[in-house]
């Protein structure tokens, strides 16, 4: 039977998104199963969408928009659907984020999430999110799409030496998360450095930390303990934090020095011939 659960389109993004597709699709004169193979999905997947009991994906979106011909409106909604699928305690970070002219951020266990492979993602992810893993994922992958846009923030990575050594995901996981970083030596507006181990004691110890700088609003500092995120502008904060973001810089190794050390490792500790 299909399913004709009421919904509250102002109670959350997805449940907008969910009662605009039933909306949509009605005014088509489609049923769920035709609207499905249209889009080469399952009737029943459409009924779970509509009923805000399933996430939608990008891809779902945009083929939901030439199907019913609704100029791009669920592809610019799903980003918001997606955002709104992050933790409540992350989610004004991630706007933050989305806005920022300049990011600079500092790693010691973890690839930053914008540079973040899929299946790296997933695995990070799993340890806590078992129940809807895949929505966090799809979460994270649209945070990404700001490096996409024509003039994308200037990011600026010093990851630790061991965020290269910390084995997530297992061996293949890797090797594709250190190849995906290589990649952005390509991107003039992302630089990527590594703090060596040979630093020894350094000007972040107390742990990973963002500086968001904006075009027009003032600068950010940004951190986070196991579930909750602390966001300043405090003028003293940001000036100790950029000067320590400094020192990290000009501690590190080079840019071109970490990009060796990156494939270096890639090859010799995750390569098909590693070791394990």
């Amino acid at each position: 039977m299909v399913n004709i659960r009421s919904l509250d389109p102002s109670a959350s993004p997805l449940d907008y998104y969910g009662s605009e597709l039933r909306r949509l699709r009605e005014d088509a004169g489609l049923s769920q199963s035709q609207l499905g193979e249209a889009i080469f999905c399952t009737g029943s997947l459409i009924g779970q969408i509509e009923t805000a009991h399933k996430v939608p994906t990008r891809e779902f979106s945009e083929r939901i928009d030439a199907a019913l011909m609704t100029g791009g409106f669920f592809s610019r909604l799903v980003g918001l659907v997606l955002r709104s699928q992050l933790p409540s305690w992350f989610q004004e970070y991630a706007e933050m984020e989305a806005k920022a002219a300049y990011i600079s951020t500092y790693q010691c266990q973890l690839v930053y999430g914008l540079l973040q492979t899929p299946a790296y993602a997933r695995a990070v992810l799993s340890v806590e999110y078992t129940d809807r893993l895949e929505e966090m994922v799809a979460a994270r992958v649209e945070r990404q799409r700001i490096l996409e846009r024509e003039k994308p923030p200037v990011l600026w990575a010093v990851l630790d030496e061991a965020v290269l050594f910390r084995e997530i995901g297992g061996r293949e996981v890797m090797r594709g998360q250190l190849e995906h970083l290589l990649t952005f030596s390509r991107e003039p507006w992302v630089q990527i450095q590594v703090l060596p181990f040979e630093a020894g004691e350094h000007a972040a110890v107390m742990g990973s930390f963002n500086v968001l700088r904006f075009d027009s609003n003032p600068d950010l500092f940004y951190s986070e303990s196991y579930d909750s995120g602390h966001m300043t502008a405090n003028p003293q904060v940001i000036r100790e934090r950029s000067v320590g973001y400094s020192r990290l810089q000009a501690t590190a190794l080079s840019v071109e020095e970490s990009a060796e050390l990156i494939a270096r490792v890639m090859e010799e500790r995750y390569g098909h011939g590693a070791v394990a």
